[in-house]
């Protein structure tokens, strides 16, 4: 197993805008860094959705892996949809930053109210993704975790905890772009971290790496899925 905290990066895209077309072009190059690597072995690519299925596609494709979905729910903010202070994973754990929880006086009802929203999204996509296949095991095997980007490193770290618990030989997390912040703290936690774009500025957004971006809808994930399943990869 590699040291913790290695992480492959592309020092001609550091603090660049703009690099990727679209997420379909940031998974192939992704799997441009990810085919020669000798440590990967029988991968198993663990897309977190929605976001994450064009590239996680991508690479499935290139390595010849099978997909699966790593279903991740942020638990948001009552006040803001966008931002969180925890995460829900496929197999119903919660993880919770309670030092930002403490900061925002959260009470207990509020802090309950949105972890029930957010495991109840989850169960739904699972459902939903699933189709009712069982997801390939993860025992012994390389998981390749793949997002679109990289912010807090949050949503990463549910994943990464979750995976841990099938016992895999080895995690590697693969995104197009991140934060230097979050890219050192999920190289704390993973074995591997493959971030083409890291970026050091002071705010941060995963689209500005991309030179066309929109949120997926559920519908297009699932006509991603259909692809994948025609290609025996899902």
């Amino acid at each position: 197993m590699l040291d913790m905290g290695r992480i492959i990066e592309d020092n001609s895209l550091r603090d660049r805008l703009g690099v990727f077309e679209d997420r379909t072009d940031a998974g192939r190059r992704l799997a441009a860094f990810l085919s020669p690597l000798e440590m990967i072995v029988e991968p198993v690519v663990c897309a977190i959705p929605a976001g994450g299925v064009p590239p996680g596609l991508e690479v499935a494709r290139a390595l010849g892996a099978p997909l699966r979905m790593a279903v991740v729910r942020k638990v948001q903010f009552p006040w803001n949809p966008e931002a969180g202070f925890g995460a829900v994973t496929w197999d119903g754990r919660v993880f919770l930053n309670r030092a930002l929880m403490a900061g925002l006086g959260l009470s207990e009802a509020e802090v309950d109210a949105a972890v029930a929203r957010a495991r109840k999204s989850v169960e739904e996509r699972v459902e939903r993704f699933s189709g009712g296949r069982e997801a390939p095991n993860l025992e012994g095997r390389t998981a390749i975790l793949i997002d679109d980007g990289l912010a807090t490193g949050y949503t990463m770290l549910a994943a990464i905890e979750a995976a841990r618990t099938e016992s895999p030989k080895t995690i590697v997390v693969a995104v197009p772009t991140g934060s230097l912040h979050a890219v050192n703290f999920i190289a704390r936690k993973a074995d591997l971290v493959v971030c083409p774009n890291i970026r050091t500025g002071r705010t941060f957004a995963v689209a500005e790496a991309y030179g066309r971006w929109h949120d997926l809808s559920d519908q297009e994930v699932q006509e991603l899925l259909i692809q994948a399943r025609d290609m025996g990869l899902f």
